[in-house]
Parts: structure tokens; sequence; C-alpha cells
């Protein structure tokens, strides 16, 4: 399949991961969210990798090829395209095009060639996704990653006793080249109705869409595998609730906190 992808324009440095030290990383490749360039501390629980969102903080996602292949990659964000905002499966989304050994940033909504919306950390009232009317994945960042197709040779053991045949014949021509058939979209599967939208809170995370910011871009054509060669999730939440999920500790309450305030420490003079 030729799919018609995106590449980002604003690219970091490149660099080989060499360490599993971020849980957003699938054999090396890499997603991380960032708050002021710094990768968010991430917690495994409940078989999930979450991270804490500060509410009104600008944060970032960093996608990381290890690999000596270009790769492209499907973005979402609360369910929602990157690129064009849309809620697709991986395979048929837009993606983002990484060259060998690449890393980028995206820092938000890409809105036309040269500029993106930034993300920020909001509640779910105040939310992309509630503007839009999708808020059914609110919370949550995933990335797919798919590696390009590389040719296919195979070679052909010429019997010289035999006339060379003419044309083709299981899959192979004259020369002995397969001929790989093109991947097929999965064909849109007919689904019950969906469920009515939950009522929304802000007391719950979610990603809204900020300020302006350049961001150019431009379209590649690459061929994609369509298996993907890794999938990663991370959720994030505000701290009180990762408190009543268990993902962080029960923090003391102020008051509780207060009541362990002394106006002098132990000290006990020696006699003369």
């Amino acid at each position: 399949m030729k799919d018609l992808t995106i590449k980002s324009m604003l690219l970091v440095s490149l660099f080989m991961l060499c360490t599993n030290a971020f849980a957003g990383v699938v054999s090396g490749y890499g997603l991380n969210v960032l708050v002021n360039g710094d990768p968010r501390t991430e917690y495994h629980s409940r078989d999930s990798v979450y991270v804490e969102a500060i509410r009104g903080k600008e944060f970032s996602i960093r996608l990381t090829n290890p690999t000596p292949y270009r790769v492209a990659v499907a973005l979402s964000v609360d369910g929602l395209n990157t690129i064009d905002a849309k809620h697709t499966t991986a395979w048929n989304a837009s993606k983002w095009v990484l060259e060998p050994y690449e890393s980028t940033v995206i820092s938000g909504w890409q809105v036309n060639g040269s500029s993106a919306r930034r993300f920020f950390f909001t509640g779910e009232k105040q939310s992309y996704g509630a503007a839009l009317g999708q808020t059914a994945n609110l919370g949550v960042i995933e990335a797919v990653y798919y590696r390009e197709r590389q040719p296919s040779v195979s070679y052909y053991n010429r019997q010289w006793d035999q006339e060379p045949s003419s044309g083709t014949r299981g899959g192979k021509d004259s020369f002995g080249y397969s001929e790989q058939p093109r991947p097929v979209p999965p064909a849109a599967r007919s689904e019950a109705a969906p469920p009515p939208e939950p009522k929304l809170s802000d007391d719950y995370a979610a990603t809204g869409m900020g300020r302006r910011t350049r961001h150019e871009v431009e379209n590649v054509d690459i061929d994609l595998d369509p298996q993907p060669v890794a999938s990663m999730r991370i959720r994030y939440e505000f701290h009180q609730q990762l408190v009543k999920l268990g993902v962080l500790p029960v923090s003391p309450r102020p008051i509780e906190r207060r009541e362990q305030a002394r106006g002098f420490g132990n000290y006990c003079p020696e006699p003369d």
C-alpha cells in the first residue's frame, strides 16, 4: 500500500536508544511524554503505563526510531490522530515518518502544512475531544510503528536443458522476482451504535488545543508493511486520580502534616 504520510520538519538530533530506561519503549522504539523538554516519570500499574498530568502545562511527545529502516508512526492523543484529528484504525491513520535512527518531537495538533496548536493538559470539558464530540478515549496517548516494506528478491536457478518460460507463473516472472501483493486495508466492520457519551468532569485529565506554534511538514509517499513492529500506550491522569487508582501513594492531608510540627528538636544539653 502506498500510504500518504506526513514527515515532521522540526527534528531533534539523531540518536540510538541504547537503554530501556523509560517504560514507553518497545524493542527500542520510543514514546515519551515531555514537559519543559524533560520526560515525565512513568509508573507501571494495573497493566498500564501512567504519567502524571499537570493542569495547564503544555507537553510534547517524543517518537524514536532506533533502526536502520524508515518507519511511519500512527500517533493519537485522546483517540484523535495528531495530524488530522480523525479517529480511525492505526493502519488507516495518517502517519509521521521517521528516517533511520531518528527522533522527533510532536508538540501539538497539526492544523496545516506549517503550523500546529500546542498540546496542554486540561480537564475533560475544555479538551479538544470535547470540542469535536469525541470523548470516548480521553486520557490516553498511543503510538503504533510500521516499517517501510523492503523489496523481496528471490533467485532463479535456471535449468539449461529446459526452454525458458515466458510470462508469469506462481507469482514470479521469468526472471524469478517475486510479485508481492499490495497490502489491503482491513474492511470496515459494521458495529452496533456506540453508547451515549459519558458526562464530562474536569476532575479528569484530557488534552486541549493551545497556542499556535510553527511546525512545517511535507507529504511523503512510503510503502509500508501492514504488520506493526511496535505499539505503545501511555495513560495520563491528574495526581488525585492516580492516588485513587493506587498508582501513587496517598499523601498525608495538610492538617495531618501540620500536627507533626514542633518548636524545637530533641536537644539535650550536656551536664556541667
